[in-house]
């Protein structure tokens, strides 16, 4: 089996350039026939550089549609790990998981996510250490479109003079807002279900307004 195979004078590891090759594909301009991947990390803090990914999880999402069969959820070896935070995710450096190897963790990923667009809550710290994974292993950064449901929720508001503009929004505010169940909170697949159903709540608001389109989704 070829573990890397040689492009543009770089080495890089063959799972990576099937990744690479499925953005050969052009999205679709219809947003009911583009595949979003709504995904979330735990981690064991917000460091960048010192901590590390726990658990990812994510869901398929097309034709909003939640495609139960489509689900994608690992945890990871835990190198890294401040007891601290156990109260947050819940997840125990004992804990009898089948956990797996960072390396293999991004290679299973990557095959899930393919070209399509991520969403995620605060979509920022969970691409960087994404992100800082991958760099790890010397590859490059996750290539993706990426929408960000606390921005967009922000989208869908009516601003007046008299309201307080907030520059955030929480996962457990948008729950409340969309009467969405928070039985799996701080779980990465659990956070990723939050986050989808928030996610169509948005884009119906957002598809009432003039014009709507994933270009402009993407702004």
């Amino acid at each position: 089996m070829r573990l890397f195979k040689k492009k543009k004078n770089v080495h890089l590891p063959d799972f990576w350039h099937d990744y690479e090759e499925a953005f050969n594909q052009k999205l679709p301009d219809n947003i009911n026939e583009i595949r979003f991947v709504v995904l979330d990390t735990e981690t064991t803090g917000f460091d960048y550089e010192n901590d590390r990914i726990l658990s990812i999880g994510a869901l398929s999402l097309k034709n909003s549609t939640i495609i139960v069969s489509e689900s994608f959820e690992v945890y990871l070896d835990q190198y890294f790990y401040h007891a601290a935070n156990v109260e947050i995710h819940g997840i125990l450096r004992d804990e009898r998981k089948n956990c797996i190897s960072e390396l293999e963790a991004i290679q299973q990923f990557l095959k899930f996510l393919r070209n399509s667009v991520i969403v995620a809550h605060h979509a920022g710290f969970d691409m960087k250490m994404l992100n800082c994974a991958l760099e790890r292993y010397g590859l490059p950064k996750l290539q993706n479109k990426v929408l960000d449901t606390s921005y967009l929720y922000k989208k869908t508001l009516i601003y007046s003079p008299l309201l307080t503009r907030k520059e955030q929004y929480s996962l457990d505010e948008l729950a409340e807002k969309f009467d969405i169940a928070k039985k799996d909170r701080h779980t990465a697949l659990g956070d990723s279900y939050i986050t989808a159903i928030a996610f169509l709540k948005i884009i119906e608001k957002l598809k009432k307004k003039s014009k709507f389109s994933l270009k402009k989704l993407m702004r």
